[in-house]
């Protein structure tokens, strides 16, 4: 997991990033109410790329704890569909990860875990309200999953590189 003296503190520092980018996105005007682009997920899937699943877990946990605390909505609903939208993406992408290898870029792992998000918001509202009329979202939610998660994916893939320049992070 941790190979070189100082990867608990890139960690800590991604795990800070993830914060920052969440409550920035937070404040930051939408659409529609769930959507966004998801900039707070960039550092949970630079770690899952350099670290692993385990840590990658541990920064989407403390992004989705923290980040609701310090916007205030911990615990209520939107904290809930969301946090659990977060943790099934970050699960799909690492088990896409570690059962399909190199199969995947990181713009593909980053799509399969926005579809995951956005499929598992929608599941989540429906158990919430039990109105299936928000089905009529999926349409909208999978070309804003397409589009978010291909953007954070490139997003990834340049920052990766960039920190690999540097010697900051290896790529497992």
């Amino acid at each position: 997991m941790f190979k070189r003296p100082g990867d608990v503190a890139r960690l800590g520092l991604l795990a800070s990033a993830a914060i920052v980018l969440f409550v920035f996105e937070a404040l930051a005007p939408r659409p529609l109410p769930w959507m966004k682009l998801g900039l707070g997920n960039l550092p949970v899937l630079l770690s899952l790329l350099s670290f692993g699943s385990g840590p990658a877990l541990a920064v989407s946990s403390i992004k989705l704890v923290v980040g609701g605390l310090l916007s205030g909505g911990f615990a209520g609903p939107a904290f809930v569909i969301g946090g659990g939208a977060g943790l099934v993406s970050w699960l799909v992408m690492a088990l896409i990860k570690r059962y399909t290898g190199r199969l995947f870029s990181v713009v593909g792992l980053s799509i399969w875990g926005a579809l995951a998000h956005q499929l598992c918001q929608l599941l989540l509202a429906y158990a919430y309200i039990g109105q299936s009329g928000l089905f009529s979202l999926l349409p909208l939610s999978l070309i804003s999953a397409l589009l978010s998660g291909g953007l954070i994916g490139l997003l990834a893939w340049w920052t990766l590189h960039q920190l690999q320049k540097i010697g900051w992070l290896n790529r497992t």
